[in-house]
């Protein structure tokens, strides 16, 4: 017989994972949330798509509420990418708890943005825990957990992508292949990490301030490549800078300069070579491009 779950998610991790999930588990229902503005929802497509029964709760009270009115036979339930506080009431519904797949080693990096943080702190490894939930927040016992090596090259969203298939890989082994009578919790303090929190972005984080040193700058742009983008102003042009490397040169923080055929920016120690860059109403393009198509723009 099948092991039937209900699952939590809304956003690209959630869309991911539950592919993953539906090849292995019963999905009694998916429970997602509406997503800022008008951004669409790609769980509830993916849902219909699969046949399963979708429904969007958006705060904890709504989701109590299901809970009481239903009669799910499902004991365990997998989170992965909500962003709703789950009430105590529906975490004692699961007989086996609710288990939410947390894309950092934690206690480290608590809180609902540990991808991003891990690159923009500049850390050696990162990797997912598999947390049974409690009310505190990402504070829940730990199922399983492993690491995984950072190179100091990643992207948000390749790094994204290379937790999706660890914790898909740890999904299976704990959870599809594993009775659920055997689980054993254990105390986030083995992983011997320090607890620390990310925080949620807003648009305005995405501002580079150059009076930051180049390597600083250089990590925002990797770990912000999908929202809230890294961006500025030249010569009152705003862009978007996607790739950038660092070079050893000092110069004032803000001040432009022409190294190689490529735009370099002077932060407050060394400073940026700019590889990739989107101006505002244009293509992404190289800034050899940028400088060809904006000619006299700055002058070496």
């Amino acid at each position: 017989m099948s092991k039937k779950i209900v699952f939590f998610g809304s956003g690209l991790v959630a869309e991911k994972s539950l592919t993953f999930l539906k090849k292995y588990l019963d999905i009694e229902l998916i429970i997602t949330k509406s997503l800022p503005g008008t951004k669409h929802n790609n769980v509830v497509d993916l849902s219909t798509k699969m046949n399963l029964p979708v429904k969007i709760i958006n705060d904890s009270q709504a989701l109590s509420n299901l809970i009481n009115d239903s009669n799910f036979s499902s004991k365990l339930a997998i989170l992965i990418d909500y962003g709703v506080i789950v009430p105590q009431q529906t975490i004692d519904f699961f007989q086996y708890g609710i288990i939410n797949s947390h894309f950092s080693v934690l206690p480290d990096l608590r809180g609902p943005d540990p991808i991003t943080y891990s690159i923009l702190s500049g850390q050696s490894e990162t990797g997912v825990s598999l947390m049974k939930i409690v009310e505190k927040l990402d504070e829940g016992p730990l199922l399983d957990w492993q690491t995984l090596e950072l190179n100091q090259q990643e992207t948000s969203e390749n790094l994204t992508n290379q937790l999706i298939d660890l914790s898909n890989q740890l999904i299976k082994k704990n959870i599809v292949d594993t009775d659920w009578d055997n689980f054993k919790f254990v105390d986030q303090t083995i992983t011997k990490k320090a607890i620390s929190y990310s925080k949620k972005l807003q648009k305005n984080d995405g501002q580079l301030d150059f009076n930051l040193a180049a390597e600083v700058l250089e990590r925002q742009i990797r770990a912000f490549d999908v929202w809230p983008k890294s961006f500025t102003t030249i010569k009152n042009i705003p862009i978007i800078i996607t790739k950038a490397s660092i070079i050893n040169k000092n110069g004032p923080a803000g001040e432009l300069f022409i190294e190689n055929h490529q735009l370099g920016i002077y932060c407050q120690d060394q400073a940026l070579i700019i590889e990739k860059l989107k101006p505002a109403g244009k293509n992404l393009m190289s800034s050899t491009d940028f400088l060809n198509g904006y000619k006299g723009l700055i002058v070496d």
